[in-house]
């Protein structure tokens, strides 16, 4: 089947594109700038010819509606993922609006499935642990995760009126290939370069990019109606977010954890700062509020569905700092052990032992 990408350059659109090529579909991108496909599909082996491509943006509703004519499924990646205040009034818009516009015109043109990619944050803080992909959306006191809230409300009115929709709710991604150096692999990188000693207790679920990949793919079948999965992966404590981190670099990464609580006045005067500041600050409220919030993810329906095959944290850790030392965003100091990594991993979604 045509399945229009929406998010195709980013970092979960990118791999997704790469995972439905491999199951044999067909992809029409919808992107601002067409400039960015080759850079974004090329690492993951994509010829970008393989894939047609839509200019326009998602809060354009005649674009959203030329994308969407002729397709037979949608699957809706585009957002803006920041913690930092500068993004607040961007991310409201795309988030929100966007999502308003791609799922009305998928739905109202017949589209089956019409898969959102919500985030694990629209569930928190939440009501009850472990978090299930059936949980009550939460209401979060962060911008980022308020906009994945109410994009996510936006994905359920139209469940709950029958609409084929199916919602995703990733994890924390990481893994190799980020085309944009997103938050997740930014503060990984952050942190092999000395630029986080303070960590808030806590944790939140990460999980692989490639097994996100395979789930969007997996979940496009028509004729099953409205579904919801937690993306792969697990709750890891920054604790031991920090062990695997040493344990796989060979270094020592001095770090000291305070109580999120205590962190969270710092993560707010720092976002005031952010502000006015062009250097981005590592220290964000919005990191250190999902630390305080998040919890335990129950994962039973993703696991099942694709048989239980999922990349071990270390693992990915492990991919990512090895595609950072050889893509020059870290120094072979910095990787330590895995600046030897030889060749380049894979960024395809199957790739890597399970």
């Amino acid at each position: 089947m045509t399945v229009l990408v929406t998010g195709g350059t980013g970092f979960v659109g990118s791999h997704s594109v790469a995972a439905l090529l491999a199951a044999g579909h067909r992809v029409r991108l919808l992107v601002r700038d067409p400039a960015r496909v080759p850079a974004a599909l090329r690492p993951l082996g994509i010829d970008p010819a393989a894939v047609e491509v839509v200019t326009g943006d998602v809060t354009d509703p005649d674009a959203v509606a030329t994308a969407v004519r002729g397709c037979a499924a949608a699957l809706h990646a585009a957002s803006v993922y920041s913690f930092d205040t500068r993004d607040h009034a961007r991310m409201r818009t795309v988030n929100v609006r966007g999502t308003e516009l791609v799922l009305g015109a998928a739905v109202a043109a017949g589209l089956d499935p019409v898969v959102h990619v919500s985030s694990f944050g629209a569930l928190v803080p939440a009501h009850r642990t472990p978090i299930t992909p059936d949980a009550e959306v939460g209401a979060p006191r962060e911008t980022y995760l308020d906009s994945k809230a109410r994009a996510d409300r936006v994905a359920r009115r139209h469940q709950a009126e029958g609409a084929p929709v199916v919602v995703t709710y990733p994890l924390a991604a990481l893994g190799p290939h980020d085309p944009h150096l997103g938050d997740q692999t930014a503060r990984l990188r952050n942190a092999l370069r000395g630029l986080m000693p303070v960590w808030p207790r806590g944790g939140f679920p990460v999980g692989d990019v490639r097994d996100l990949a395979r789930l969007h793919a997996a979940v496009l079948e028509s004729g099953r109606g409205p579904r919801r999965y937690l993306g792969p992966g697990r709750y890891v404590d920054t604790r031991e977010y920090l062990d695997v981190l040493r344990r796989v670099t060979g270094r020592a990464l001095p770090a000291v954890r305070l109580p999120a609580a205590a962190m969270l006045p710092v993560g707010a005067l720092t976002g005031l700062v952010q502000r006015v500041t062009p250097v981005h600050l590592p220290a964000e409220y919005g990191a250190i509020y999902t630390c305080a919030v998040a919890g335990p993810v129950d994962t039973t329906a993703t696991d099942r569905l694709l048989d239980g095959a999922a990349v071990p944290f270390e693992r990915t850790v492990a991919d990512t700092v090895a595609w950072l030392v050889a893509t020059g965003r870290i120094s072979p100091r910095q990787a330590g052990r895995l600046a030897a990594a030889a060749p380049r991993p894979s960024g395809h979604p199957a790739a890597g032992p399970r």
